[in-house]
């Protein structure tokens, strides 16, 4: 076998020891969900207004705030900046 067949073996054997608990993974990354309707809030914007300004569809803001899909790329660090900082709200709108 070669040194890559061994190295995916050996990653596969270790995924089923932590599915099994029988392992602690090396690494684990969280990622933070933007709570878009509380971002909006605090910006006292409508879900026009956020969408225009983020240039996505008033469809997309819904389905972020029902948690029916998750804001990813570019808008969820637009997000998560407009949740640390609201006053940045001006540069997008």
């Amino acid at each position: 076998m070669s040194e890559l067949s061994n190295d995916i073996l050996r990653s596969l054997e270790q995924a089923v020891a932590i599915s099994k608990g029988e392992m602690k993974p090396a690494n684990v990354t969280r990622y933070e969900i933007a709570d878009v309707k509380a971002i909006r809030a605090e910006l006292n914007v409508s879900q026009k207004e956020l969408a225009k300004a983020m240039d996505v569809s008033i469809d997309t803001v819904k389905s972020w705030e029902q948690g029916r899909r998750n804001p990813t790329g570019l808008a969820s660090k637009v997000l998560m900046l407009l949740a640390k900082d609201p006053t940045l709200y001006s540069k997008f709108a």
